[in-house]
């Protein structure tokens, strides 16, 4: 934080005239020196009414970077929980595609959309740029646009192919087109509902990217066109020793599709003798949400990947998240700020945040408690005000304790190393795979406990009758 010459003067412009020249005096000098910041790590689980976020420091420094930090925090952490659901209803064999660049906020929205959905849990994106900046895998397909520019197979150019293992180049053209013919005669479809266009930007596909071939279905007919197309030139191409890596599917019912496409793809790996043939991946898009992964499965599908735009770069379910940034103590005092909403009652005092995990390794509540307060120690009872039920105790035995907050800016540094971001991802799962199935259901899940000490509970309780 830091404020140079030109801030300040445009700060003189915007202000009332009556602005006493010894506060922007006092701007120029700004720093964080005097700042410190711990968090829960990056990727961590995070449950409501947890203070994740703890700053320390000049009252009116801290109050400027409240709104910097929200900024950095909200859109982030929403992107990154609504990623990590698309993963939970996935499972953990399907690859998820992040896509959404085209309908995100901006560009720079599409980019922090692309970071945390790698978070939370996606595999790779077709944000090049998203790929360049941060190490995130990134994986595309064809366009529909690029296989409708082509009519037929004599616009491909070049034509002939090496094959893998050396010899003379071959023309791909002319032996796709005899595939086509034997595929036809499989699958017992006619031969000349095959568009010759789309063979043709399959074929042109194949020669520049022989190792990485893959089709995209649905621009004509999937089960007259497309597919004997693909298999055709999948087959022409492993005749030279390649190997496809896969087909999209982008529009109908993806799920019915899914289980048609595989059953092709077995009849051609058996009656040809190309065992690969059978396993090749399948993926999908076309507005995905979660309602689509419940149905796929519900349904039974041969999906393998599946890419999402729309449903997780814009958080529909939920377009913003409300964190807040709450004062908690000025000059060694705790304040507490009343309100009717009970929800956005704060709870005073400087806290330290403990996870409570029980014997099967499952996080089971989370406790707040003073700073100065001793730590929970495992395997002793605990007496705690659960929020909600604050009229009354419960008692708890923690099996493990851990301590969430870790500090990570002091004395104008960063004072802990900063993960990368394949390590905050695996955290995230990590974390994720933590809780326990009854916590972990998207639909109304069990309700994760959050509770206080006692020491904390009696100070609330002093200051709300302090303040009535």
């Amino acid at each position: 934080l830091s404020s140079a010459p030109a801030d300040v003067a445009y700060l003189r412009s915007v202000l009332p005239s009556t602005t006493e020249d010894a506060f922007f005096d006092y701007l120029a000098t700004l720093d964080t020196s005097e700042v410190t910041l711990s968090a829960v790590p990056e990727g961590s689980v995070v449950f409501a009414r947890v203070p994740f976020l703890q700053v320390k420091g000049p009252l009116l420094v801290v109050q400027l970077l409240e709104t910097m930090l929200l900024c950095l925090v909200n859109y982030a952490s929403l992107v990154a929980t609504n990623a990590a659901r698309f993963r939970l209803l996935a499972g953990p064999k399907v690859k998820l595609m992040e896509m959404g660049l085209r309908r995100a906020q901006g560009p720079d929205g599409a980019l922090s959309a692309s970071k945390y959905s790698y978070i939370g849990g996606f595999d790779c994106t077709s944000n090049i740029l998203a790929g360049k900046l941060y190490g995130i895998p990134v994986r595309g397909t064809i366009a529909h646009s690029f296989i409708m520019s082509f009519t037929s197979l004599e616009e491909v150019q070049p034509r002939e192919l090496l094959p893998l293992a050396g010899g003379k180049p071959v023309d791909l053209p002319a032996l796709a087109e005899s595939w086509l013919q034997r595929v036809c005669e499989l699958l017992q479809t006619p031969p000349e509902k095959a568009n010759r266009g789309e063979l043709g930007a399959f074929v042109s596909y194949a020669i520049t990217f022989p190792r990485d071939f893959q089709g995209l279905l649905d621009t004509y007919c999937v089960r007259r066109s497309g597919l004997p197309n693909f298999c055709a030139v999948a087959l022409a191409l492993h005749q030279l020793g390649y190997q496809a890596i896969g087909v999209r599917l982008d529009s109908g019912d993806l799920a019915q599709q899914s289980k048609e496409i595989r059953r092709v793809l077995r009849a051609c790996g058996a009656h040809f003798q190309v065992p690969w043939f059978e396993t090749i991946p399948i993926a999908v898009s076309n507005d995905i949400s979660e309602q689509s992964l419940e149905k796929f499965n519900q349904e039974g599908s041969e999906i393998n990947m599946i890419g999402i735009g729309t449903n997780l770069v814009t958080c529909p379910l939920q377009p913003s998240l409300g964190c807040v940034y709450k004062l908690v103590e000025v000059n060694g005092s705790p304040c507490l700020k009343l309100t009717e909403d009970k929800e956005k009652m704060t709870i005073p005092g400087t806290k330290t945040i403990y996870r409570l995990y029980d014997a099967a390794g499952h996080p089971f509540m989370d406790l707040m408690a003073l700073e100065e307060e001793p730590s929970p120690s495992a395997g002793r009872e605990l007496v705690v005000r659960v929020l909600g039920q604050l009229g009354e105790t419960s008692k708890v035995v923690p099996t493990t304790v851990e301590t969430l907050h870790h500090m990570y800016f002091r004395d104008g540094q960063v004072c802990e190393p900063l993960p990368s971001l394949l390590e905050v991802r695996s955290h995230a799962q990590v974390s994720l795979s933590l809780l326990s199935p009854a916590h972990r259901h998207l639909h109304e899940p069990q309700p994760y406990p959050v509770a206080m000490t006692e020491k904390l509970h009696h100070l609330l309780a002093e200051l709300r009758q302090a303040t009535q």
